[in-house]
């Protein structure tokens, strides 16, 4: 996802929603394959104008590959790091409100407090975890049990 977002630091505002769609088909391609041949169109295209994203992508192309073996379920998870940001600004602000903590529980009240206030109404929650279903299934599912053993751990 970093890849993705430092790629527009190099690019005009008016090209964004291209480079964002020519990009969309390396970053979601089922295999390494694929996303090489995406990638070779996509620097086709726009190596003239923005050799700096093509070089980009090209030395960051080694950290890149393992997120590709990913289920795309998980890789949408990874890619929507919007409300995870949100959620860590929320705490961030919180914290640096209060200053300082005379015990480490005062600091936990602090953070889960800041949480609790993102859903006053306790509504978003059945919201959010039926558009995580899938992707729970496919954590299970590639970290075989770990999960589950968590939750057996927790109670």
């Amino acid at each position: 996802m970093h890849l993705l977002r430092n790629s527009f630091k190099y690019a005009s505002k008016k090209d964004w929603s291209a480079i964002a769609a020519d990009l969309k088909p390396v970053y979601t391609a089922a295999s390494e394959q694929a996303a090489l041949d995406a990638f070779a169109e996509f620097s086709e295209k726009w190596e003239k104008k923005y050799h700096a994203i093509i070089r980009l992508w090209t030395n960051a192309w080694a950290e890149f590959v393992p997120f590709l073996r990913f289920d795309q379920e998980i890789r949408t998870i990874i890619c929507t790091t919007n409300a995870i940001e949100s959620i860590n600004t929320r705490i961030r602000r919180a914290v640096n409100a209060r200053g300082h903590f005379p015990t480490e529980a005062a600091a936990l009240k602090c953070v889960y407090l800041a949480i609790m206030s993102l859903d006053p109404t306790g509504t978003g929650q059945q919201r959010w975890s039926n558009r995580w279903k899938a992707a729970l299934n496919a954590f299970e599912i590639t970290f075989d049990g770990r999960l589950s053993a968590a939750a057996r751990n927790a109670s």
